[in-house]
């Protein structure tokens, strides 16, 4: 294979998808190192992070259509109530960009260790361009994949490939990759997730294609039963110290986005978790309620400093609703019957200063872990794929029992205030079983836990995305006045704006086999009724 060159910066969007906006910078570019010199090592950590440190690119849009987190903000209107704000074209198409820029640098990553016989990342790169893809994928339907990343080779006007298609290659890719994993092959240099553990990419290889294959179970339900099997039998997750989790550090530019923007003043002021979580954590007694939530302490001035502890009793935790305002008119959140009143007095009073906020010891270092993908979720798909009578090892129940548990535990990683212990997680895992009375009891039970889990993990693209897999937890959509989807909560996000233009011809082909076209409300091929 030709050894060219690679561009080191941003000009590494050049290996992108079919838009060339940034064309002209790109081509400009005069940092460039010749690929047979460059470590491609580097290029994992890129897009580790790159997939991890979604930031607002989750926060305005699903952290809120999951009605995971509320907000009275009118910047967050995008996610609280289907209203576009000044900026929603940013971020309708902020998780495109960012994704197939980092699918740019595992691509090329693949391409450099293929030429250098480095198979071991050859194998972690695949999974990472898988990862990244699907999240494209997942939030917009059919999107550009076998023509992708080829800006190099001049191909900058992609076909936008069905999502049935990519789903079939990347749970095959997904399989080849795993194959050729080799311990006594070369080292990863620049793991972000498991500081190059072989063992530990194989086994987030199979749990990455046990997700995958259950993402597709109503659209192709021999397909993903097939890649289950597989799954399970190759050996997903075996315990939370698999979980893969991106460090970050602000001290070096690489900080948690999603922390630091909930920090910024309206943001910590007026965003809340919300009533449905806050609800099923205290009908289910979950000890996750008073290590994640917190009520803020007495007045706007202190409620609002981030230096300041909350009051983190289970007692008096009170989530937000969706789709209300402090706009002084009929939804207003004040007006609610169930306003649980104001904190403070004069010209310190804190309106929302009685809602639960997300504890800020645990969640809002600035140089926070990011989940990607864990133990607690691959429990809880195993528990699914047996209620199905899929062949996996273990019962349901079991798989359930262990996925609650690791859930609890796993939010230490964020901060040792969020420390549950072993014997503590476990005891509530057996306190809390899984109701077998029927297969429909099962299934809302095991994804709810999965909402939740996710939820408070601020995972919430993919609780989300399996919200709508799923359909549980039953939400209620918000129908707020001005709404861009009639009142229903968003299916899928738009594609990104310019590929109409630049793209024209493959972007019509793909909106034209979309129900309802380009919308909000159009339903990807495994989201199909």
């Amino acid at each position: 294979m030709k050894k060219g060159l690679l561009y080191i910066t941003l000009g590494l969007t050049l290996f992108s998808t079919g838009c060339t906006h940034d064309f002209d910078e790109i081509n400009s570019d005069p940092v460039a190192v010749d690929g047979s010199k460059y470590n491609a090592n580097l290029l994992l950590a890129k897009s580790q992070y790159q997939y991890a440190n979604t930031g607002y690119a989750q926060l305005l849009f699903q952290s809120m259509w999951a009605q995971l987190l509320s907000s009275t903000y009118n910047y967050y209107s995008n996610g609280d109530k289907y209203v576009a704000s000044s900026g929603i074209i940013g971020y309708q198409n902020q998780l495109w960009n960012d994704d197939y820029k980092g699918a740019s640098f595992a691509y090329e990553m693949v391409t450099l260790a293929k030429d250098k016989g480095l198979t071991n990342l050859a194998s972690a790169g695949t999974i990472m361009k898988i990862l990244l893809i699907q999240h494209i994928t997942d939030c917009y339907g059919d999107v550009p994949y076998t023509e992708a990343l080829q800006g190099k080779t001049g191909s900058f006007t992609p076909t936008y490939d069905t999502q049935e298609s990519i789903y079939t290659s990347m749970l095959s890719e997904l399989e080849t990759a795993i194959n050729a994993f080799d311990p006594a092959a070369d080292k990863l240099t620049s793991d972000l997730f498991y500081g190059g553990d072989i063992a530990k990419w194989k086994r987030f290889g199979y749990s990455l294609m046990l997700r995958s294959a259950m993402r597709i179970v109503k659209a192709n339900p021999t397909l993903a039963r097939q890649y289950a099997e597989k799954a399970a039998a190759g050996g997903t997750f075996a315990g939370i110290s698999d979980n893969a989790v991106c460090p970050t550090d602000n001290s070096t530019g690489n900080g948690n986005g999603t922390s630091s923007a909930l920090l910024v003043v309206e943001d910590y002021r007026e965003v809340k978790w919300s009533k449905p979580l806050i609800d099923y954590l205290k009908a289910h007694n979950d000890p996750r309620l008073n290590v994640a939530s917190e009520i803020p302490p007495v007045g706007l001035k202190d409620g609002t400093n981030s230096a300041l502890a909350g009051n983190k009793d289970p007692n008096v935790q009170v989530g937000m609703p969706n789709g209300y305002d402090l706009a002084g008119g009929t939804t207003d959140v004040t007006k609610r019957s169930d306003y649980p009143g104001s904190t403070g007095t004069g010209n310190d009073v804190y309106p929302l200063g009685k809602y639960s906020r997300p504890t800020t010891a645990v969640y809002l270092g600035r140089s926070a872990p990011e989940f990607v993908l864990t133990y607690a979720e691959t429990e809880l798909l195993l528990a699914e794929a047996a209620v199905r009578g899929w062949t996996v090892t273990g019962s349901a129940a079991t798989h359930y029992s262990n996925g609650v548990s690791a859930a609890l535990q796993s939010l230490a990683t964020f901060s040792s205030a969020a420390a549950i212990s072993a014997a503590t997680a476990d005891a509530y895992a057996t306190a809390h079983p899984l109701d077998v009375s029927s297969t429909a009891a099962s299934m809302k039970q095991i994804n709810e836990q999965y909402w939740a889990t996710n939820g408070l993990l601020f995972n919430f693209i993919e609780a989300w995305t399996n919200w709508r897999r799923s359909g549980y937890p039953v939400l209620t959509p918000v129908n707020y006045i001005g709404n861009f989807t009639g009142g229903t909560i968003p299916r899928r996000i738009a594609y990104q704006s310019t590929e109409g233009s630049t793209n024209p011809v493959n972007y019509a082909a793909a909106v034209g086999r979309l129900q309802g076209g380009d919308t909000y409300t159009a339903r990807i091929w495994w989201d199909a009724q």
